[in-house]
């Protein structure tokens, strides 16, 4: 798996996606070998790839030959100085909630992907899309309880994913429809993830649930949900 060429005086910040990434696949014990760090690419490198869109956050992906698969990572340069500033690992809240999304969602669609290739089992940008709705909350959950701040307001980070979202104006109708319904399909499963162990506070328990997710492809995310819901 080939890479993109990361700008050696901008280490401190990838440091954040970099600490992103082991806190992910601590979770899902998993080891990519690979560091995120070394994917990443810049405004002009993605630009140099003519992508339709130009979100703050991007995956990349180019198949090299037969065997290689050529990878690489955008993230908006304002939203990791952000994080750099305001540490969500010491506090979760308004100065750097949107911005901690951006990155997780961008290291989530980095590891799965790593993941799969890894695996060689084709994944589809649905199934992407809804396991890194599912990592924004479980990292802002696990990381609320974690931190400095005392409390840790689950039903206020689900309101905030899945309830009080806009999607981009540039999107096309399919792109429309799959965030859409990643949205819901994640949504759903917080609930029964909020039911089922967070009000009880019975965190250590609901890991293995998020384990056994992650490894299910798309059919079986949604079926697992729609269970769960039932």
């Amino acid at each position: 798996m080939t890479g993109g060429h990361p700008d050696e005086g901008h280490g401190p910040r990838r440091s954040v996606l970099g600490r992103l990434q082991r806190g992910l696949e601590t979770l899902y014990r998993i080891d990519t070998q690979l560091s995120v760090e070394h994917f990443l690419i810049g405004e002009g490198e993605r630009a140099e790839a003519r992508p339709g869109r130009a979100p703050r956050e991007q995956v990349l992906v180019r198949q090299d030959g037969d065997d290689e698969l050529g990878l690489g990572l955008f993230v908006d340069e304002g939203a990791l100085s952000n994080l750099e500033r305001h540490d969500p690992g010491q506090r979760l809240d308004e100065r750097n909630f949107a911005d901690f999304c951006v990155a997780v969602e961008g290291v989530s669609h980095f590891v799965y992907l790593a993941r799969c290739a890894a695996e060689d089992r084709r994944v589809s940008a649905l199934e992407l899309e809804l396991q890194a709705e599912v990592d924004k909350f479980a990292c802002c959950t696990l990381l609320a309880a974690e931190s400095v701040a005392p409390a840790n307001d689950v039903a206020g980070w689900r309101r905030r994913l899945y309830d009080d979202v806009t999607f981009a104006k540039d999107l096309d109708v399919d792109e429309h429809a799959r965030y859409r319904v990643a949205n819901s399909e994640a949504s759903r499963y917080a609930r029964t993830l909020d039911a089922r162990y967070l009000t009880s506070g019975r965190v250590p328990e609901m890991l293995p649930e998020l384990r056994r997710f992650y490894r299910l492809d798309l059919d079986g995310k949604l079926g697992h949900i729609a269970r769960l819901a039932a």
